[in-house]
């Protein structure tokens, strides 16, 4: 897990305020410039490139306390429940086809994916096992390391993975929307004014159920909590607000930002192995959700372009914060997020002793 903490012991403040000023700026760059997703993905590439080309203005390489991370990732969670409303629940009975194509689905495209790395000889099995799970990234790459496998490429395939998919997403939408998403700031949920019985209810939200997701290992618990919190919360009709669009945004340059650091410090030439490889097997696992996805549209119910999220191999906070962008069936692609990281986690565990 070295690859993915980028300050050990007590943050370089000074580095990290600057590293924060680089993805904010990054992040009001690519919005300037109409890119999906904005916030996020322009503070993740400046922020990535000054790690990855070695900046080093006060003697050190950019850092992100993940512990900041930890501290924004529940506006999320707030503003993912913040779209349900009494009805989710008859329509959450709606989804099961759809639940169980994904339980096949995970499982044949992580199976596909291990085979197709391995065939190429650069890879060894343990690696290619745990480095293609479709979900999970931090439970598959602390199993991996458990297991023996190649623990730096492994730790870089899960982060490809994760930084391709949150990439080639938000143009897909681009395109088939005809107009960048996300540019608002990321969420498009309706909400009402906000007084301060709002902001004290979604502060409860937010910090209990972070508390109460972590306490019980929920899968995605410091998101999952928030969620389920929030979501209780708007179905009973104590608040109908969400977090106003400029703490979205904000956690987009954070989020962005945490992800951004961890190029720093990895050797150019295995970031570039890693990458051909989580090219071919992102090819396979984006395409295979795009595919299913035009293919099962009418018989789950659902427009494809939410199918195809629900699908895809990205963090559930990523692609939830595209599902608010585009105000779509956010709590049907969280579900689904939900399960593919249970699957994936659950596939790897029983199989990875086979090795």
């Amino acid at each position: 897990m070295s690859l993915f903490i980028r300050a050990f012991g007590t943050p370089h403040w000074p580095t990290v305020l600057l590293t924060y000023v680089i993805g904010g700026a990054g992040g009001m760059l690519a919005k300037a410039l109409h890119l999906p997703l904005p916030m996020l993905l322009g503070s993740l590439l400046s922020v990535g490139a000054a790690a990855l080309f070695d900046l080093k203005p006060f003697g050190h390489l950019p850092q992100a306390p993940q512990k900041i991370r930890m501290i924004f990732i529940p506006v999320i969670g707030v503003a993912i429940g913040g779209a349900a409303r009494p009805e989710i629940l008859q329509q959450a009975w709606e989804w099961i086809p759809s639940l169980m194509i994904l339980g096949l689905y995970i499982p044949v495209m992580h199976y596909l994916g291990f085979r197709m790395l391995t065939a190429t000889g650069r890879i060894d099995r343990k690696t290619a096992l745990y480095g293609t799970a479709p979900g999970g990234l931090v439970e598959t790459v602390q199993m991996g390391e458990e297991a023996g496998a190649d623990i730096q490429m492994l730790s870089m395939l899960q982060f490809l993975r994760l930084i391709l998919t949150i990439v080639v997403v938000p143009l897909s939408f681009t395109v088939m929307e005809g107009h960048a998403v996300g540019s608002a700031g990321g969420a498009a949920v309706a909400g009402h004014g906000m007084g301060a019985a709002d902001v004290a209810i979604l502060l409860a939200c937010a910090v209990v159920g972070a508390a109460v997701g972590l306490r019980l290992k929920l899968p995605a618990g410091h998101v999952l909590g928030p969620i389920l919190f929030s979501g209780a919360a708007h179905v009973a009709g104590l608040t109908q607000s969400v977090p106003p669009a400029w703490l979205v945004a904000a956690t987009q340059v954070v989020i962005g930002t945490s992800l951004g650091v961890r190029f720093a410090g990895m050797p150019k030439r295995r970031i570039l192995d890693a990458l051909g490889l989580a090219l071919m097997n992102g090819t396979l696992t984006i395409g295979g959700a795009a595919a299913l996805a035009y293919l099962i549209a009418g018989l789950v119910g659902e427009p494809a372009r939410a199918v195809f999220l629900a699908f895809a191999p990205g963090g559930l906070v990523e692609m939830g914060l595209i599902a608010l962008s585009l105000n779509m069936s956010i709590l049907y692609v969280t579900a689904h997020h939900l399960m593919r990281i249970i699957l994936a986690v659950s596939f790897v565990r029983a199989f990875g002793g086979r090795l």
